[in-house]
Order: C-alpha cells, then sequence, then structure tokens
C-alpha cells in the first residue's frame, strides 16, 4: 500500500481542502466541536454561519460546560438535530467535574473506548478525534469513505463491520491525518454519488467498481411518512403562549403548544410544512384569543426571537406576523 498512500498524499498536496480551520489547527476542543456539527450538515453551512459563532460564544470546554443549555441551543439553532448540542453541552460537563477531579482544566480523552463513553460520541466520531486531535493511527468511516471504499471492491451491501475491517488494512499509518482528509476529500470532490470523476480519481487504477460506480453501493428506497399536528397559538395581551419541550424530538427548545383538537373559539389562520430526515411534518395552525392568562409563559414575538426555537416554529411565528 505504500504506493498507493503516495497517490492518495500527493493527490491531497494537490487538490484537498487545507484551508478548513478544524483541519488548521490542533486545539481538540476545536476539532471535536467540527466533527459534531458536520454530522448530517454541509461544511459551507457549518463554515459560513455556525463554527466561529459558536466558538466565540463558547471558545473552551470550560465555557461550553459552564453556559446555560438555553444559550448553547440558541448558537445551536436553525443548524437542527438539537441532541447534538445538548450531547456537547453534557460533555463538556462530564469533562468539567473530571478535570475538577484531577485538579486539570476539562479536555477530551485520547483513547477511542474513553472518547465513545461520553454523550453523543460515536465510533466514527470517536476515530476522527483520535486522528485528527491525537494524530492516532486509524482509519474514520463517514458517509464519502463508505463510498469510496465499497466501490474500491465493488461491495453493493457491504456490513459496517466489513467496511471497518478494511479500512484498517488500508490507513496510512504513518499519516493518518493527511489520510483521512484526503480520503474525504476524494469523495466529496471525485468520488461523487452521481457523476463521479473516475478519470480524475488516485485510486483508479485498483478500483473494481469503476466501470460502473454508482452501483456501488446500493442505495435503499425510503418514504418519508408525513405527521400532522394542530398547532395552538394562545395570545393574551399581545403576547403567545409557549412551551419548553421536554420530549426526546427537540428537547429544550421553545415552541408552540401543540392539540389533540382545536378549540371551538379558536381561528384556523393557515399551515406550515418542514421535512425532517425520516419524515414531513405538516402543521395547522389555530389562533386563539385567551381572556385570561391560563398558561404558564408568554412571550412577544421580538422577545421569541431571542429565545431558541425549531425552523419549524419560525415557520408558525411568520405566519402568525404575517396574518397581523
Amino acid at each position: 500500500m505504500k504506493n498507493r498512500h503516495k497517490q492518495i498524499q500527493d493527490w491531497y498536496k494537490t487538490h484537498g481542502r487545507h484551508n478548513l480551520p478544524w483541519r488548521t489547527t490542533t486545539n481538540p476542543y476545536h476539532i471535536y466541536l467540527s466533527e459534531i456539527m458536520l454530522q448530517q450538515t454541509q461544511v459551507s453551512t457549518v463554515l459560513e454561519r455556525y463554527y466561529f459563532p459558536f466558538l466565540k460564544k463558547f471558545p473552551t470546554l470550560q465555557a461550553l460546560g459552564e453556559a446555560p443549555l438555553d444559550d448553547v441551543l440558541k448558537m445551536w439553532e436553525g443548524l437542527g438535530y438539537y441532541n447534538r448540542a445538548k450531547n456537547l453541552h453534557k460533555t463538556a460537563q462530564i469533562l468539567i467535574q473530571e478535570g475538577q477531579t484531577h485538579g486539570s482544566a476539562p479536555t477530551l480523552p485520547q483513547d477511542i473506548d474513553e472518547l465513545i463513553k461520553l454523550p453523543g460520541i460515536g465510533k466514527n466520531t470517536a476515530h476522527a478525534v483520535a486522528t485528527f486531535a491525537f494524530k492516532k493511527p486509524v482509519p474514520i468511516m463517514e458517509a464519502n469513505i463508505k463510498r469510496i471504499l465499497c466501490r474500491l471492491y465493488a461491495l453493493t451491501t457491504p456490513t459496517d463491520k466489513e467496511l471497518w475491517s478494511i479500512a484498517y488494512e488500508l490507513v496510512d499509518k504513518r499519516n493518518p491525518f493527511d489520510y483521512n482528509q484526503a480520503m474525504m476529500d476524494i469523495g466529496s470532490l471525485v468520488c461523487t454519488s452521481k457523476n463521479p470523476a473516475c478519470a480524475r480519481c488516485p485510486l483508479q487504477e485498483i478500483c473494481q467498481g469503476k466501470e460502473e460506480p454508482t452501483r456501488y453501493p446500493t442505495k435503499k428506497k425510503r418514504l418519508v411518512p408525513t405527521r400532522e399536528q394542530h398547532i395552538m397559538l394562545t395570545v393574551y395581551n399581545e403576547k403567545l403562549s409557549m412551551v419548553q419541550r421536554d420530549g426526546k424530538f427537540l428537547h429544550g427548545l421553545w415552541g408552540f403548544p401543540s392539540t389533540e383538537v382545536p378549540l371551538c373559539a379558536s381561528e384556523y389562520i393557515g399551515e406550515v410544512t418542514h421535512t425532517y430526515t425520516h419524515f414531513k411534518l405538516r402543521c395547522k395552525v389555530y389562533l386563539y384569543d385567551a381572556v385570561d392568562k391560563k398558561e404558564a409563559y408568554y412571550f412577544t414575538p421580538k422577545e421569541i426571537h431571542k429565545l431558541a426555537i425549531s425552523k419549524v416554529d419560525e415557520k408558525i411565528l411568520k405566519l402568525y406576523l404575517d396574518t397581523m
């Protein structure tokens, strides 16, 4: 593999995205944050809108762990998958406690098994932090790399165990940082899911799937179900009632409450939809003018903009303001 590693490294020197800020830092917290943000999110979105503002607000693990969860969720607003933010916060708090026990500043562990024990850090994230922050000679397994491995070995439906085994065989143990970054860039820029540029790929000579690369891996057809909700906007003294969610979905965010049956005295004002990864949400929105303050929390629209709310609640608020 020495020659293959050299080809990959040469390609990366010329074509790699060296200037990404999480590639130019040695700070484990910054690298860890980027790995969490980049889950299910495009690089451009993280880079343009979230990474730098988040670090400015919470420059260290200590600052993150000591901040109120509401502040963390507000900085995460619009990025989605809010469990990521909650787990970041929880992990920072755990590391602060461990640091206090040992009389040191909070820091991420270098061992993969210890990393996996922390909230929200799975096998791939643990490997990524280990190799990018601590230069451990281990592979990573994100979507782009899975696709490359499937095409290299003409695999249609491999198991995760099979892919990890191959990844460990192929990893460049002398320079795992550049190797893993290069593999991600090859997958993102060359070995793309549609219209791969095989002629420009440094791995084309050993690729078993290059004749028909889009066959690998086999894509699973996924039906996205639609869920419906009735949203009740209760207005009292020009303020809207809101609740802080405590269920698993959107936990910790503020939102407009749903109801099984709209109140008879309420007025239907429209509908909003929002598509999540696993389902589409359709909300029928009703307006109710309360004669007394029955709910616990009421906010003006201006105050609501300062709260951490979901995209669908932003749409509901906009619908309400457009009808006024």
